[in-house]
């Protein structure tokens, strides 16, 4: 499965931003999808998950501010994302899980800053 993340850029703190991930084939039966990010010089981590059955996960400092949903008629995952902050600035990847393979597409650049 190919996936295309989108909708990063730039924004003031306090803003909000919502990141798109587009799948090249049906997310209807992939097991996961999530969102990973990386900021400069640090590790990449875990920001949301969900699964199949719409069950969601979220790094623990992170919920409340970010959401993820799934529409699976359009084989996209979004990533809401409000009330940024300067460290929330990263490049954020999109990842699917199926079968156990593990798939990442490309970054979207978030860079949170006045």
């Amino acid at each position: 499965v190919q996936l295309q993340a989108s909708g990063g850029g730039l924004v003031q703190p306090g803003g909000f931003l919502r990141l798109s991930c587009a799948a090249s084939r049906s997310i209807f039966s992939i097991n996961v999808m999530g969102w990973y990010r990386q900021a400069p010089g640090k590790q990449r981590e875990l920001v949301a998950l969900i699964t199949s059955d719409g069950t969601t996960n979220y790094e623990v400092h992170l919920k409340g501010r970010f959401t993820i949903a799934r529409d699976d008629a359009k084989n996209v995952v979004y990533l809401q994302m409000n009330s940024l902050k300067p460290e929330d600035t990263a490049v954020y990847y999109c990842n699917a899980v199926v079968y156990g393979s593990s798939y990442w597409g490309p970054g979207t650049e978030v860079t949170v800053s006045s």
